[in-house]
């Protein structure tokens, strides 16, 4: 994923691509006042891929656990003792109370959660209460007349204890709301009960949750959890405003599960599919790349749910027998074991209850099969020094290709002697390189695989993109829908952060968010914007002029005719564009402009400002075969032309 963690020129880039973009303001005596585009409107250049636009995934930022995955209770599961492992969790004594909290490595819900919270309490009573107490990923947002979903497994020294779920507000400890489970058995068991939010509450995130007890006794507790309501009410599901946000953008696809987790630092360490399906008490959790444990809620059942969410393909990334700290396994007998567990993972996205992987999905709760057309090999798999990266791709593509021919497969880095489908592609830069790359694929053959850009971002603003930044996504975007006959999917990476202190381990991120809010940075609103409106065929155009930082790109939707027409001015004066239709049979009689424009390429969204740059819409007053539309300064637009009566 985003390139590697041990690039730390990056932070020193950045300092260097501020100045830059602030030189970039004074440049206005040279920027053009006037140009022209010729749009060939007769028959299309080419067709353009349906899914051009898409997302790009991992656990970073904070981007499952205390995003997007609804879990409100961080650091559900115990794992094991050590220094810091209690950091999110607390022991609670009320009034005269009298407890003791620690870890029992001894006994725990399951063979993957072997270990536990042990509760001791030699004094308790109705108004003194004892227990644990979790304060989520930066608070636990509440909302009024909604209802929590919680749950723990337990139990008990002696038959017959009860347990009170409760929801507490930081400020006043006031329980806003409870529920009791009564008869802890003395065998290890799941609870559950629902906890409903008072109509008169505050929506606020500083409250915590806690598991009270009132009588002495012991208590062994693991895999504690609260859930809010999810999109679509998917059980064990994604938060419903970022489901909503990511909805907005109409992604053609979702690559998963990374990036730099589908290595894991070590081979030990990587993404093993198979224990994230199923129970969730049966899936042991794993160190992610990030400095982080992963509660793997967010296995690969979960992936697949939130394609279906979002009508979105899957493009599955297999590990491939390579790890970030250099760990390989070179292509042979040694990688069979990696090939065939590739081989399982296919079968269990897209094999019939039949198949043994297929069985497996339907008794996880997904009887159907799942659509898959694009299967990817490791990830930026050009860091691996050994040199054996096209000996092992080729080694899972004829594998792969014998079982599945329908399929198409992704490379992660050049490959000697073999096939390649598609070749992914990651580009992380600065304005000024994105705007003179905007016309990189205009140049290349179409001879060789197709292109995945399956990670880029401009490499300016924190902890989400400021406007420079949009700008010059913008732009390199035109490049990509004038060539998407050749690059058939693109992805921004990385997709989200969590905004709070601590959250954010790789800056600028799409969209930003607390454990109350989220906002779209303004490279999001971009991508809104050029996803929407987009055509199925690519016209020919032609700018002419004094042009320093103008870019278009045109598409037609084939079955209204409307030409959708994107047009980026990153200079700080107006521009106008005269634009001409070569062959318009039915000249378009009305359009619509969309903008998204800023005063400044440092301004930016925020947590607490998430509206500052959004996209406004106008309709345009004259449109024909000729006519001409002012662009205003440091702006992105989308222009809609419609023919008579469409």
């Amino acid at each position: 994923m985003p390139a590697r963690m041990h690039r730390f020129s990056v932070a020193v880039a950045l300092v260097l691509l501020a100045a830059f973009s602030a030189s970039a303001q004074q440049m206005t005596s040279i920027a053009p006042r006037s140009a022209t585009l010729t749009i060939d409107d007769g028959a299309a250049k080419a067709a353009s891929s349906p899914t051009l636009y898409g997302l790009m995934t991992e656990e970073i930022n904070h981007s499952y656990d205390g995003g997007l995955y609804a879990e409100l209770i961080r650091d559900r599961a115990i794992r094991h003792g050590g220094w810091g492992q209690l950091d999110h969790w607390r022991l609670v004594q009320r009034g005269i109370a009298q407890a003791n909290l620690e870890i029992d490595s001894k006994t725990g819900p399951s063979t993957a959660l072997p270990v536990s919270l042990k509760l001791t309490i030699t004094s308790a009573n109705a108004s003194s209460p004892a227990g644990i107490a979790n304060s989520g990923w930066w608070g636990i947002p509440l909302h009024p007349r909604t209802d929590y979903q919680a749950s723990f497994w337990a139990k008990a020294s002696v038959a017959g204890a009860d347990v009170t779920a409760a929801l507490i507000d930081d400020d006043s400890g006031r329980i806003l709301t409870q529920q009791t489970v009564h008869g802890i058995g003395t065998s290890w068991q799941r609870y559950r009960t629902t906890l409903r939010t008072p109509a008169s509450l505050t929506p606020s995130a500083h409250n915590h949750f806690a598991l009270l007890v009132t009588q002495p006794g012991t208590l062994w507790l693991n895999l504690v959890s609260l859930f809010p309501p999810t999109y679509n009410n998917t059980p064990n599901g994604n938060r419903i405003d970022l489901m909503q946000r990511m909805a907005a953008m109409h992604p053609a696809f979702l690559r998963f599960p990374g990036g730099n987790y589908l290595e894991g630092n070590t081979i030990a360490q990587r993404f093993r599919w198979k224990q994230t399906i199923g129970p969730l008490v049966d899936r042991p959790t794993h160190m992610s790349p990030w400095g982080y444990r992963s509660s793997d809620g967010m296995g690969l059942l979960e992936f697949l749910n939130w394609c279906q969410d979002l009508h979105m393909q899957p493009v599955l990334a297999v590990y491939a027998g390579y790890s970030l700290k250099g760990e390989h396994v070179a292509a042979g007998p040694a990688l069979q074991p990696y090939v065939q567990s590739a081989l399982e993972e296919i079968e269990y996205v897209t094999g019939s209850r039949s198949t043994q992987w297929g069985a497996q999905r339907a008794k996880d709760g997904h009887p159907a099969p799942f659509p898959l057309r694009y299967v990817e090999i490791g990830n930026e798999d050009q860091f691996d020094k050994s040199g054996s990266y096209s000996g092992r791709y080729a080694q899972f593509y004829d594998a792969i290709h014998q079982k599945y021919p329908g399929l198409q497969i992704i490379a992660t880095a050049p490959v000697t002697g073999h096939k390649v489908d598609v070749l992914d592609e990651h580009y992380y830069e600065s304005p000024q390189q994105f705007f003179a790359m905007a016309d990189h694929y205009d140049k290349l053959p179409r001879t060789g695989p197709k292109i995945f850009v399956g990670e880029w971002a401009t490499m300016e603003g924190s902890p989400t993109p400021d406007f420079g930044a949009a700008l010059s996504d913008a732009a390199w975007m035109t490049g990509l829908e004038r060539n998407s006959d050749l690059v058939v999917m693109a992805s921004y990476a990385p997709l989200l952060t969590n905004v709070n202190p601590m959250g954010p381990q790789w800056v600028p991120d799409l969209i930003g968010y607390d454990a109350s809010t989220s906002y779209g940075s303004p490279s999001y609103w971009a991508q809104v914007l050029f996803s929407k409106y987009r055509g199925d065929e690519i016209l020919a155009s032609a700018m002419s002029g004094s042009l320093l930082r103008i870019f278009a790109s045109v598409t037609r939707e084939k079955s209204t005719g409307v030409i959708d027409l994107k047009l980026v001015n990153a200079n700080t004066v107006a521009t106008t564009v005269q634009i001409h239709l070569d062959h318009a049979a039915q000249p378009p009689a009305s359009g619509m402009q969309y903008i998204l424009s800023a005063p400044s390429t440092t301004a930016t969204n925020t947590i607490s400002d998430p509206e500052h740059i959004v996209p406004r819409q106008k309709r345009l007053p004259k449109v024909g075969r000729d006519f001409s539309l002012t662009l205003e300064p440091l702006s992105i637009n989308v222009i809609t032309l419609h023919a008579k009566g469409k």
